[in-house]
């Protein structure tokens, strides 16, 4: 079983293999692991959501949305040890950024709480963070990928939004608006996320790309959600992720101006002094 890695941010020597957290017959770990499920009134669905996590995770965080069924319950009787936490605001970002904040593990993971995304991937976006990446960032549409679960005019408008944000900010990204990824928790620091809707991941994926940070697209598949409708609405949240790229990229401009006029008043001042 081969050893796999401290986390970037300890600066500390390599930690005993009996500290290591057994993964598979190839690979073990050191960092402990936080899920983060956001859900709100998930009952039904928790029981496809918790069936796919691995053992070796450290702590599933559950935000709960002021749910008015079992979802709470449910998520203690699957998971015994779950940290439930009740969400501040009413928007996905508003329960990401409460999950967050709960967390103790050094890696942070990211996952719906609607049955389609499969727990067993994780261990895809934990080897990308410990060979080297800082966010792992989940693709339906890299090669490897795929979705059961987006309409043409979603997949339009996610193409298009994509391609805007890779040509304003940089990126290389295949996929912009989905809901698995995961990073290393120092990243929190870097990113400051400030949104309460589904815009959120847009925002990350933004931010991330803006504050140097190393990504990596992993290949995932998105399955139906199983029980219930999503609150997603296509039209609506696609104004608002656009609006967070017209914000951040104009942000970036006067960081830019910014930057370029402190010289010059840092060679002023220096003169007069």
């Amino acid at each position: 079983m081969s050893s796999v890695l401290r986390t970037p941010a300890s600066g500390q020597g390599p930690l005993m293999a009996a500290q290591y957290r057994p993964i598979s017959s190839h690979l073990a770990i050191a960092p402990p692991v936080s899920v983060v499920i956001p859900a709100m009134n998930e009952a039904e669905n928790l029981p496809y959501v918790f069936k796919t996590l691995p053992d070796w995770i450290h702590e599933v965080v559950l935000v709960d949305g002021n749910s008015t069924d079992d979802t709470v319950e449910v998520a203690r009787e699957l998971w015994p040890e779950v940290k439930v936490v009740e969400q501040r605001g009413r928007g996905k970002g508003d329960a990401l950024i409460t999950g967050f904040e709960a967390c103790t593990g050094d890696i942070i993971v990211m996952v719906d709480a609607d049955g389609s995304a499969d727990g067993n991937e994780i261990v895809s976006y934990v080897s990308a963070l410990v060979s080297g990446a800082d966010f792992a960032k989940g693709s339906r549409f890299a090669n490897g990928g795929g979705t059961d679960d987006m309409t043409f005019i979603r997949k339009l408008g996610n193409r298009a939004l994509c391609a805007v944000v890779n040509r304003k900010f940089g990126a290389r990204y295949t996929d912009l608006c989905y809901g698995y990824n995961a990073f290393w928790r120092h990243c929190l620091d870097k990113i400051d996320l400030d949104c309460t809707g589904f815009e959120v991941e847009t925002l990350m994926n933004i931010r991330v790309v803006k504050a140097g940070l190393k990504v990596q697209e992993i290949p995932s598949h998105e399955y139906l959600r199983i029980h219930g409708t999503s609150n997603l609405r296509a039209v609506r949240d696609g104004f608002r992720v656009l609006k967070v790229i017209l914000k951040e990229r104009s942000n970036r401009r006067v960081l830019r101006r910014q930057a370029q006029h402190t010289p010059m008043l840092d060679s002023f001042q220096g003169e007069v002094s």
